[in-house]
């Protein structure tokens, strides 16, 4: 009996122990299954390969199942299984099809040097990959040297005597204007590939650049006005088909819109300088690039504009109520 008792007792405190373990496990919370490590090279490149000729430039680039941006979580991921399967991977039968995987994610990350060099790996440990890889090795390249292309800075003039002998600007449009012709010609080589794709957001963002620069230095040229905004004009009439377009829009919208305040505070609404039909015309065409823009649904930049739509106005109106008031 004694016996019974005591071996009652050890599976009684056998499953007393059982119990808490089990409800230790269940007390630990489980990983969401979208933020689990990946459980093969295969799932990740999957993703990536069915976004690799994606149009980044007329659309937005693809989101995973965690809503991240595709290009960037296939990378994260390719790193993370590198350092989670080091062991099994050390035997490197996979090192370049990670490499060439990384490549392809690092050049929608314009990290281009960085995508030359695991492209070129990738030419070293898998065969059947090397021409792709060395081509598209070679173009990351010069799509670096593009990049890397700078513009003079722009000098400050001390008196209005400087605006007639400022070099910067000219320079500047040089430099510009070199760049795009090296990036067109890398269109032409990257023509019937999904890196055409690419080459054509560089001379984008290129465009993009040179008519920033001649915002800022507005001030410090004769009708600086008038070409920073045709600058902006050109970049809208470019790229109406890229994804950015409505912010092309909302920036030549607030160039405008900076214009007719520096027009009034230039010209006080109550002043004699002050030409009502001159400070109408600047309203009228930030209003109607602002109403351009907030009637563009499915787009971030669509709450943006109608704010500022809604402030410009208030602005302009206070100006009319000032000019015209007796």
């Amino acid at each position: 009996m004694r016996l019974h008792s005591r071996v009652a007792d050890l599976a009684l405190a056998a499953l007393s122990a059982s119990a808490l373990v089990a409800a230790g496990c269940a007390s630990k919370p489980e990983i969401d299954p979208r933020y689990r490590p990946s459980e093969s090279v295969l799932e990740v490149l999957a993703v990536l390969q069915r976004h690799v000729p994606d149009d980044t430039y007329r659309f937005p680039p693809a989101r995973d199942f965690t809503g991240r941006n595709v290009y960037r979580s296939s990378l994260l991921r390719l790193e993370n299984l590198e350092q989670i399967h080091a062991n099994a991977l050390r035997a490197g039968h996979m090192d370049g099809v990670i490499a060439f995987g990384k490549a392809r994610a690092l050049e929608r990350l314009r990290a281009y040097a960085l995508a030359a060099e695991a492209y070129r790996l990738a030419a070293e440990r898998e065969a059947t990959l090397a021409d792709e890889a060395l081509r598209s090795a070679e173009l990351c390249d010069d799509l670096q040297r593009a990049r890397d292309t700078d513009v003079e800075p722009v000098p400050m003039a001390t008196q209005e005597t400087d605006l007639l002998e400022i070099p910067a600007p000219a320079l500047a449009l040089a430099r510009f204007e070199d760049r795009a012709a090296m990036l067109e010609t890398l269109s032409i080589a990257a023509a019937g590939s999904h890196q055409a794709v690419i080459v054509r957001e560089e001379i984008e963002r290129n465009d993009v650049e040179r008519a920033h620069y001649f915002v800022r230095v507005r001030s410090l040229l004769i009708d600086g006005d008038v070409r920073a905004a045709a600058e902006l004009e050109r970049v809208v009439t470019l790229h109406a088909e890229s994804k950015r377009y409505p912010r092309h829009l909302l920036d030549l919208a607030n160039l405008y819109a900076t214009i007719s305040a520096e027009y009034v505070d230039r010209f006080p609404p109550e002043s004699l300088d002050f030409d009502p039909a001159e400070f109408r015309d600047l309203v009228d065409s930030s209003a109607r690039l602002y109403e351009m823009v907030a009637a563009r649904d499915g787009t971030t930049e669509k709450i943006e504009a109608s704010r500022r739509l809604e402030a410009f106005l208030a602005f302009a109106l206070s100006v009319d109520r000032d000019r015209f008031t007796p």
